[in-house]
């Protein structure tokens, strides 16, 4: 990230437009790979977390700050989770605000729409544990979901490994086909629909799960060694995504071991009483730091569980930010006039 200017205009507004114009995610990668780095080296608040059940849906609200050199950044991402607003509002089905501030006063320095950020900062996460936990002739990949956050998985993916063939696998066919074709055409590489989740995931090097599934769907059968894992829908105490034996018998990774244990796959595996918190091989911030080995082999199983934290907020959020002074975007708004 570049310097932050001495005299900042105030806090900014940044619409939806602004964030997806200053933040992409090939810049968004080593932004959170440094933020995980940070958490493991000490540079960082312990992040927090609150989940808030709703009417049909479900709020999350994350809160972190890092230091990066001479500044200091806080953040809380108010998000709201509602997996029928396209379907029957045509609205987007996540969608809040990140409030970015000085850690060093409290100043507010901006309010941005959240949508982009979430999207790219998780998809960051799953190329940055790929850069270190995946085979580094992983080639072939299934991702399970297409939705917007498995396109953008994908393109993350794709920075990190040369992929020579995806397969997608979705519970509607259709999507999955009309999926395919779009990826296909925007990565160059061969993207197909899978008519059977074993066969994908039973071929490939990669997997990436990113469903609001309420059931495991993975299963431990499936998994053929030496296959990386990213299990990133799971952000709730009730989503589920991969099953219990195979995070058991597999290399656990997390993003936030406290956060996994409570909201992600983890948490069901210690439930089922197949696994302790002490059997997590380590964060990856860790890993990335040389605190924690990564790949022991190339047999091994690795599962990356990614429940989404503040640290990738914030660091996503400060580079947002620190691009919209340099180039004069968002709209200064004073909240004490």
């Amino acid at each position: 990230m570049s310097s932050a200017p001495s005299k900042a205009p105030g806090p900014l507004l940044l619409n939806r437009s602004d964030v997806s114009a200053l933040l992409t995610l090939a810049d968004c990668i080593p932004a959170v790979e440094s933020a995980f780095a940070a958490h493991a080296t000490g540079a960082a608040f312990p992040p927090a977390l609150m989940h808030l059940d709703a009417d049909g849906g479900e709020f999350h609200y994350k809160a972190g700050g890092l230091r990066l050199g001479d500044r200091v950044y806080t953040a809380i991402k108010a998000n709201g989770g509602f997996f029928q607003n396209r379907a029957r509002l045509g609205l987007p089905n996540i969608q809040g605000l990140i409030i970015l501030a000085d850690g060093r006063n409290g100043c507010p320095l901006a309010v941005m729409d959240s949508r982009d950020i979430t999207w790219l900062r998780t998809a960051a996460a799953t190329a940055v544990a790929a850069k270190y936990l995946a085979r580094a002739d992983a080639r072939v990949a299934t991702v399970v979901g297409c939705g917007a956050q498995a396109r953008v998985q994908l393109q993350g993916l794709a920075e990190v490994r040369s992929l020579g063939k995806v397969h997608v696998w979705s519970r509607d066919s259709a999507k999955a086909a009309a999926f395919a074709t779009q990826m296909s055409a925007e990565l160059g590489v061969a993207v197909v629909p899978a008519s059977s989740l074993q066969a994908a995931v039973g071929a490939s090097d990669l997997v990436v799960t990113c469903t609001p599934a309420r059931r495991f769907l993975l299963e431990r059968g499936m998994v053929a060694p030496g296959t990386f894992i990213a299990a990133v829908g799971a952000d709730s105490p009730d989503k589920q995504e991969i099953d219990p034996a195979l995070l058991a018998s597999a290399a656990v990774v997390c993003d936030l071991t406290d956060q996994c244990a409570h909201v992600g796959d983890l948490h069901h595996a210690i439930a089922a009483g197949l696994m302790t918190r002490e059997q997590v091989r380590g964060e990856l911030g860790a890993v990335i730091a040389g605190r924690v080995e990564g790949r022991r082999s190339p047999e091994e199983i690795i599962v990356f569980d990614s429940t989404g934290t503040a640290l990738q907020d914030v660091a996503a959020a400060a580079a947002v930010y620190e691009r919209a002074l340099a180039q004069g975007r968002g709209l200064p708004f004073s909240f004490t006039a």
